[in-house]
């Protein structure tokens, strides 16, 4: 997975919401493109909150992005990663 597949979906009009699904199996729904932070070897997504301010933040490595999926899409249709 790479930051420019991640910053497709993030720019998409209109944004459909996704998740990223990590290696561990943990799945972080971004339900609005501000709750996505882009660094050079990963991402930091804003977990929780309201109205756009997330009550924390977690970073996952690009090392570790399994896969990405549009919210309520079946898993044939989702975007896996790519080595």
């Amino acid at each position: 997975m790479t930051l420019d597949t991640i910053q497709e979906l993030l720019v998409r009009q209109p944004f459909e919401p996704f998740q990223i699904i990590a290696s561990s199996g943990d799945r972080y729904p971004v339900l609005h493109p501000e709750m996505v932070l882009r660094v050079k070897n990963g991402l930091y997504v804003g977990i929780g909150g309201r109205k756009g301010i997330a009550e924390r933040a977690a970073f996952i490595s690009l090392l570790h992005v399994a896969a990405v999926e549009t919210v309520g899409e079946s898993s044939p249709r989702s975007r896996h990663r790519q080595n």
